[in-house]
C-alpha cells in the first residue's frame, strides 16, 4: 500500500531558491494584476463609487486568510502548503479537494489574464484576432516556467518593480491632474464620488454584485503560502511578506481606484480598455496610455507566470503524497516540469474560448475564478480553526506568528465568503459559474474515492508530512 510521504531531499534542495527579497516582491506583485488593471472596470460599473468599500472589506478578508495561512506555514512549513494543512486538519478528502481546487483556480485565473492580454493588444492592433496574442503569451510563459525556482523569483522581482512603479506613478500623475485641474471631465475631485446617483448609485444590490470581481482581483494572493515554503528562511520571510498586505491593499487598490473615480465619473468607465489606460486616453496623453498598456501586459504575464508556479507546486505536493498522478512529482532543477506542461496544455482551452466567445469570456472566467478562489480561502480558514481547536492552549501561546483578533477575524472572513457564495446564487449571471464550481467539487470528491486515494496509508493522519521543507 502506498503511503503519504514528502518531497525527496534532492527535490527540496533544488526547489529552494527564493530569498526574502523574492518572497516580499512576490507578495507585493500578487496584489497587482488583471483584477486591478482590467477587472476593476466591471466592479466600478456594478457598484459605482461604493466599490471602494468593497475593496476595503475584501482586503480585510484577504488579510485574515493570509494570516491564518502564515500561522500554519510558519508552524509547519511543508511543500503543498494549504492542501497539506487541510489534509492534516480536515481529512484526506478535504486536502485532495483543496489542492485540485487551487489548481483549478490558478488555471482559470491564468485564462482570465490571457484574455486580458488579448484585449490589451487590441489597443494597438484592433483588427487582429484576440486568440493570436494569447497563443504568443502562452509560448512566452511556457518558456519562463521551465526555468529554476530562483529564475522565477528574479523574474517576478523585476516584473513587480515595473508594476509597482507604474501604479505609484499613475497615482502621482492623477493627483497632479486633479490639483492642476487638467482633466477634461466636467467635474473632478471628491464630487465625482457622490454625483451621478450618489455613493451607492446602484443601491446595495449593485455593491453586492461587485463582490465577485473584487474578490477575483485578490485571487492568487495565497501563493505567498506556497512560495514561502520554498524560501530560505520561511519563519522570517512569510511574516514579513504577509504583514505588507494592509498597506498594499490601501495603496494599490483603494487609493488607485479613488483617484480614477475622482478624475473620470464612474459611469464613463466602460471596460473597453483598462481604466488606468482610459485616464491617459481621456487626457490626450497617448504616449502615456501606450506606455501603461505595455505595463498592464507585463502585469498579466507576471500573473500567469505566478499562477502556473503556484498550481505546479501544489499539485507536485499532492503527487508526492500519492493524491495526484505520480508523473506530477517529477522535478528538474526544482521545477515540476510534467505538471507545468500539463497546465500549459489545459490553458489552450483559453485560446479556444477567446476564439469562440471573445465578448463574454472574461466575465465568465472571472466568476469561475472567484468561486475557486473563495472556496480555497474558506478551506484555509476552516483548516486553521481546526488546527487551533486541537492545539493545546500552552502551545498556541508559544506560536511565533499568530493571527490577530482571534477568533473574530476568522469568523468575519468566513461570513463574508459565505455571503459571496449567496450573491453568486442570487445573481442570474453568476449561477452558471457557481454550478460549474459545485460540479467540479463533487467530481473531485468522487475521483478521490473512485481512484482509491482514500486508502493511501496516512491520508487522514492528523500530523503534517514527516519531512519539513
Amino acid at each position: 500500500m502506498t503511503t503519504i510521504q514528502s518531497t525527496s531531499a534532492a527535490d527540496r534542495t533544488g526547489g529552494r531558491g527564493l530569498t526574502s527579497r523574492h518572497l516580499h516582491f512576490i507578495a507585493l506583485g500578487s496584489a497587482i494584476g488583471t483584477g486591478l488593471f482590467y477587472g476593476s472596470a466591471g466592479a466600478i460599473q456594478a457598484a459605482g463609487p461604493s466599490v471602494l468599500l468593497v475593496y476595503l472589506l475584501g482586503g480585510a478578508v484577504v488579510y485574515f486568510v493570509l494570516r491564518a495561512l502564515g500561522e500554519m506555514a510558519v508552524h509547519h512549513p511543508v511543500r503543498g502548503s494549504f492542501a497539506e494543512y487541510t489534509r492534516t486538519h480536515l481529512g484526506g478528502a478535504a486536502g485532495f479537494l483543496t489542492g485540485w481546487m487551487f489548481a483549478f483556480e490558478m488555471v482559470i485565473v491564468a485564462m482570465a489574464d490571457l484574455t486580458a492580454i488579448g484585449i490589451y493588444m487590441g489597443f494597438w492592433f484592433p483588427d487582429v484576432s484576440r486568440w493570436v496574442w494569447i497563443v504568443v503569451a502562452l509560448l512566452i510563459v511556457g518558456a519562463e516556467n521551465v526555468a529554476s525556482t530562483r529564475v522565477f523569483g528574479e523574474l517576478e522581482f523585476w516584473f513587480t518593480i515595473v508594476k509597482v512603479g507604474a501604479v505609484v506613478a499613475m497615482i502621482v500623475a492623477d493627483a497632479a491632474v486633479l490639483i492642476l485641474g487638467l482633466a477634461n471631465a466636467e467635474t473632478t475631485g471628491p464630487a465625482n464620488l457622490v454625483n451621478e446617483g450618489g455613493f451607492f448609485p446602484n443601491g446595495m444590490s449593485g455593491m453586492a454584485a461587485s463582490f465577485i470581481l473584487v474578490l477575483f482581483a485578490f485571487g492568487g494572493t495565497e501563493i505567498i503560502g506556497v512560495a514561502g515554503t520554498e524560501a530560505e528562511d520561511p519563519s522570517r520571510a512569510i511574516p514579513k511578506a504577509i504583514n505588507t498586505v494592509p498597506a498594499r491593499i490601501l495603496l494599490f487598490y483603494v487609493l488607485a481606484i479613488l483617484v480614477i473615480l475622482m478624475i473620470n465619473p464612474w459611469h464613463t468607465i466602460t471596460g473597453d480598455e483598462s481604466p488606468f489606460v482610459q485616464i491617459f486616453t481621456a487626457l490626450g496623453v497617448n504616449w502615456a496610455a501606450a506606455l501603461l498598456n505595455v505595463i498592464v501586459i507585463t502585469a498579466a504575464l507576471s500573473a500567469i507566470n505566478a499562477d502556473i508556479f503556484g498550481a505546479g507546486r501544489v499539485l507536485a505536493g499532492l503527487a508526492n503524497q500519492h493524491l495526484a498522478p505520480a508523473a506530477m512529482a517529477k522535478t528538474v532543477r526544482g521545477v515540476p516540469v510534467m505538471t507545468t506542461v500539463i497546465l500549459l496544455g489545459v490553458l489552450v482551452i483559453g485560446v479556444v474560448l477567446n476564439a469562440l466567445i471573445p465578448e463574454s469570456v472574461f466575465a465568465l472566467i472571472a466568476a469561475l475564478a472567484t468561486f475557486a478562489t473563495i472556496f480555497v480561502w474558506m478551506m484555509i480558514l476552516l483548516a486553521h480553526l481546526a488546527s487551533r481547536r486541537r492545539m493545546p492552549p500552552a502551545e498556541a501561546q508559544t506560536l511565533g506568528y499568530r493571527v490577530p483578533l482571534w477568533p473574530l477575524g476568522q469568523y468575519f472572513a468566513l461570513a463574508f465568503i459565505l455571503f459571496t457564495f449567496g450573491v453568486m446564487a442570487w445573481q442570474p449571471d453568476f449561477r452558471t459559474p457557481l454550478s460549474v464550481g459545485v460540479v467540479f467539487s463533487v467530481a473531485c470528491i468522487a475521483m478521490y474515492y473512485a481512484t482509491g486515494r482514500n486508502k493511501v496509508a496516512g491520508v487522514n493522519s492528523p500530523l503534517p508530512a514527516a519531512e519539513r521543507i
